[in-house]
């Protein structure tokens, strides 16, 4: 926010910008480390003094947060690509025109923190479509903006967001801190869904930081809080951390720790217990169970998982599942080049 603006109206100049294609500058670790400046505590309060447009009320909230649920589904089933630019065109249209209204100062901490985690889902669907530069924006935006309403939970999950991007760009330390940071913000709530949620981000980023010690400690911290977890999920942002996603997260530290074998049952636990359903995260579990079934050799296994994996990717806009394609194809292509799945993945990896 170089000139000064408030986050409103920088996020809105963000959205704008992207709806227009215009060109952003690559994810970098001293982006992601700005959401840990000190958050602008009258924001909301000044907004609502000086609100002068529509009457906005709990019905308005109530709206975005309907449209969240409503659009998530459809990037978990088809990836982020789908409707990501509907997604800012609303967050820029309708959610903008409702920031600029009038409301009480309780009605402005509500949206602003529905307001954020539509941000956060527009740097999901942008980090999902490959775009790494604005989803790490979007994400220092939604962080902002639950902040300032006070709204730990979406301001726990948009660190998140920052923690997994960093790692995932090799800024370990980073990735680290923003991990830390997303646990403290996230330790303010009585959620076990949020808990774990928030506690699997840093023993990810300690497992790729080689801190075997606190990743093994997040882990167990992770799984003592999704064991206390209601069997219905809530309302809240991280109520989507089924146990089904511990698990495929879970997976993935264990695979990171050396450990296949616990690894695997993990991820057999969330496609066949867990009932994880959506055809994005359905395919991108596979693509890990093939992987860990090849590093303990066996191919027959991993060959199957990949098949089902290309059955469940096909039509899915979505750069991560691209590249979990080429991943298992260079994989397979070692040691099974001549397996007729090897095409296809090809095909998807393109």
């Amino acid at each position: 926010m170089p000139d000064g603006s408030d986050t409103v109206t920088s996020v809105m100049r963000l959205g704008r910008d992207d709806v227009e294609r215009r060109v952003f500058l690559a994810a970098s670790a001293a982006v992601g480390l700005s959401a840990l400046d000190i958050p602008d505590a009258a924001a909301v309060t000044r907004r609502a003094s000086g609100s002068s447009g529509v009457r906005v009320g709990l019905g308005e909230v109530n709206a975005i947060r309907h449209m969240i649920r409503t659009l998530g589904d459809a990037a978990s089933e088809l990836g982020g690509g789908h409707a990501r630019h509907l997604t800012v065109r609303y967050l820029t249209e309708d959610v903008q025109r409702w920031l600029d209204g009038t409301y009480t100062e309780a009605v402005g901490r509500e949206l602003f923190a529905a307001a954020a985690e539509l941000v956060h889902l527009a740097g999901w669907m942008a980090k999902d479509e490959g775009n790494e530069g604005l989803a790490q924006r979007y994400f220092v935006h939604s962080f902002k903006l639950a902040a300032e309403a006070g709204e730990s939970e979406a301001a726990a999950t948009a660190l998140r967001g920052l923690a997994d991007q960093a790692v995932d760009l090799g800024h370990l330390a980073s990735g680290v801190r923003l991990a830390e940071g997303c646990v403290t913000w996230g330790e303010k709530l009585d959620n076990p869904r949020a808990l774990a949620y928030y506690r699997n981000t840093l023993a990810r980023a300690a497992a790729a930081d080689l801190d075997v010690r606190t990743a093994r400690a997040m882990l167990a911290a992770s799984e003592e809080a999704i064991g206390r977890a209601p069997a219905s999920p809530g309302d809240s942002w991280a109520s989507h951390y089924s146990a089904g996603r511990w698990a495929h997260e879970s997976a993935k530290i264990h695979s990171r720790l050396g450990d296949q074998a616990a690894a695997e049952e993990l991820l057999h636990l969330s496609l066949d217990i867990h009932g994880i359903d959506r055809r994005r995260t359905r395919a991108m579990v596979l693509a890990d169970l093939a992987t860990v079934q090849m590093r303990q050799g066996d191919l027959d296994g991993a060959v199957a998982s990949a098949e089902e994996f290309v059955a469940f990717a096909q039509g899915v806009q979505s750069a991560r599942v691209n590249t979990a394609a080429q991943d298992l194809k260079e994989r397979l292509g070692r040691t099974a080049p001549d397996v007729p799945v090897y095409e296809a993945l090809d095909a998807l990896g393109m």
